[in-house]
């Protein structure tokens, strides 16, 4: 399997610095990071290492859901996640610590009813390798069938 690259170029102290996270397997693209707007309730145009761990953990949980239903006798149409990822204090150790993610799915599912998809979407958070990498954070779901 292979492995995936990304890059950060930082300037200057926490508080006053900022950096370049490049997306360098993929050369999809640099973005910037900054602490300030990393704690602060809207990025103004930056992302964070919890959007990037958000978007990994959305991409991740779909494909690992997409193959469980499959496996279930299912076929997935169409799925919507949405990885909400938290940072907060870490009282015991000091700093700042992931204290929750949540997976938000909907899907249209042809072949199993709400029950099926729910136990497939269980498993997909518990199987799938960035939920087990994250295994320190507690992971909450909301799965449910739409139409």
């Amino acid at each position: 399997m292979p492995t995936r690259t990304a890059r950060t170029a930082w300037n200057g102290t926490l508080q006053e610095g900022s950096g370049q996270v490049e997306l360098s397997s993929s050369k999809v693209g640099t973005y910037e990071v900054s602490f300030p707007k990393r704690a602060a309730d809207e990025a103004g145009g930056t992302t964070s290492p919890e959007e990037l761990i958000a978007a990994a953990h959305s991409a991740c949980f779909a494909m690992q859901l997409s193959a469980n239903i499959g496996q279930a006798g299912g076929t997935p149409e169409s799925l919507d996640v949405t990885a909400d990822v938290s940072l907060g204090p870490d009282d015991a150790n000091g700093g700042f610590k992931l204290t929750g993610i949540t997976l938000k799915v909907r899907g249209e599912v042809t072949g199993l009813d709400a029950d099926g998809f729910a136990k497939a979407a269980q498993a997909a958070k518990e199987g799938c390798p960035v939920s087990k990498a994250l295994s320190g954070v507690d992971i909450s779901l909301d799965a449910a069938l739409e139409g």
